[in-house]
Parts: structure tokens; sequence; C-alpha cells
């Protein structure tokens, strides 16, 4: 199966358990990796046949940007339900990063898989 992939998708949100993180606009930097066969849209050469990540990065830019968790856990649940719910992809990888949360680290934050990948 074939990947198509977000990487480092910036996106500045309120997010965190914290009081003082409840009245600031954090940077999250999100990748996206997500099971899709590009053989259909290689053969045509038509965007209307792809997994369009132009469409699922402004859909995610206006999801995270809107938003206001607590965990980067439950954000990054919510964001991979958003890919496979509204583009219809079967599998997919997330990884959503809190640069600068940690002193000394340069990012932290979780990464889940959901779905079955396919072989």
């Amino acid at each position: 199966m074939d990947i198509v992939f977000i990487e480092d998708l910036r996106i500045d949100a309120v997010i965190g358990i914290y009081d003082w993180e409840r009245k600031i606009r954090q940077p999250l930097a999100f990748d996206v990796e997500m099971a899709f066969d590009n053989r259909k849209p290689a053969a045509s050469d038509d965007i209307a046949d792809t997994l369009d990540y132009k469409a699922i990065s402004k859909r995610l830019q206006s999801f995270v940007g809107e938003s206001s968790f607590g965990l980067v856990e439950t954000l990054a649940e919510r964001c991979a339900e958003i890919v496979m719910r509204e583009f219809g992809v079967a599998w997919v990888r997330l990884k959503c990063a809190k640069p600068g949360a940690v002193r000394g680290a340069k990012s932290v934050g979780v990464v889940i898989e959901r779905g079955k990948r396919p072989a």
C-alpha cells in the first residue's frame, strides 16, 4: 500500500492543562501518514482521483485552530477520526508534537495509529 503524507504541518491552538496555557495559543506540529492506493491517480493524472493532502491540511488547520483541548492525546484522536471519517482513509498514523513544552526537549507529544494498515 502507498502512503500519502503531510509533514510538519504547523498550527497554533489552545492546548494544555495549566491555567496559563488556557489563555494563550501555542504552536503544534503534525505529521500525518495515510494509506492510499496511488495507482489510479498516477494513471489518470487527475487530482479528483487522489487523496487530497491540501484539503486534509486545510481541514486539520481549521479544526485544530478552533479547538481547545487539555491533552494532545485527545486532539490527536479527534484529528485521526476526521481524517478517517471525512476522507475515507482506512489507516492513519498521526504525530502531534508540542514544540518547546519541556525544557531541554525539542518537542513532546504523541504518535497514534488508527485503523488497519493495508498490506
